[in-house]
Formats: structure tokens, C-alpha cells, sequence
């Protein structure tokens, strides 16, 4: 997918191409991770959609809980799910900020014959 040590730099518009692909797939990887939490707000913690897509998102957004928890179920997936919320935060920043970490270690690579 990414080009070699000893390869020239890809142009401008390969890059601009893996970065709108990388942000769609992380764009995916937040619709999952907010499907899932409102999955489980609404039949673990028996809250409305809204009221669960409201608790997911602001979890997921690292805002912190909204809505009470009144069963033991309901607490601990509320706590599995912030955790869950922090991994997919670092997965997000790595899958955004791979194809301009590479291209920047890249480049540093090259010798200036090459550029």
C-alpha cells in the first residue's frame, strides 16, 4: 500500500487518495464503535435510542456518562464501553495519522538526488 524505503515519493494526489481512504475508514470505525454502544445502552441499560445514542456519543466523545445507571448489567457495559471508547481513540489517531507519518518518515529517508 505505501511505497518502499528506496522508492521515490508518491505524488500529491496518491497521498491525498490514502488519506481520504484512511479517514473513511476511520469514519467507519466510529459509526461501529457508536452502533455498538447504542446496541448495548438500549437493551442492557434499557434507555430510549435517543437517550443511548445521546450516552454513546458522549462516551465514545469522551465527555463522560448523562443518564443514570440503575442495574449492575448496565454498569459494568458502561465501563467496558469507556474503555473500549479510549482503545478506539488511539486506533483513530493511528489509522488518521498513518499515511502522513509515513510520508514525512519517507521523505526523510530519501536522499536529495531522489527528491
Amino acid at each position: 500500500m505505501y511505497e518502499r524505503r528506496h522508492q521515490k515519493l508518491a505524488p500529491l494526489s496518491v497521498f491525498i487518495r490514502r488519506v481520504l481512504i484512511h479517514i473513511l475508514w476511520a469514519l467507519l470505525l466510529v459509526a461501529g464503535a457508536l452502533g455498538l454502544g447504542v446496541l448495548g445502552y438500549h437493551f442492557i441499560a434499557r434507555l430510549s435510542w435517543v437517550d443511548s445514542l445521546y450516552e454513546a456519543s458522549m462516551i465514545l466523545g469522551g465527555m463522560g456518562p448523562f443518564s443514570p445507571l440503575r442495574s449492575n448489567a448496565a454498569k459494568i457495559f458502561a465501563s467496558g464501553y469507556a474503555l473500549f471508547s479510549g482503545l478506539v481513540f488511539i486506533a483513530l489517531m493511528g489509522i488518521v495519522l498513518a499515511p502522513v507519518v509515513h510520508r514525512m518518515l519517507h521523505k526523510f529517508h530519501l536522499d536529495e538526488r531522489d527528491l
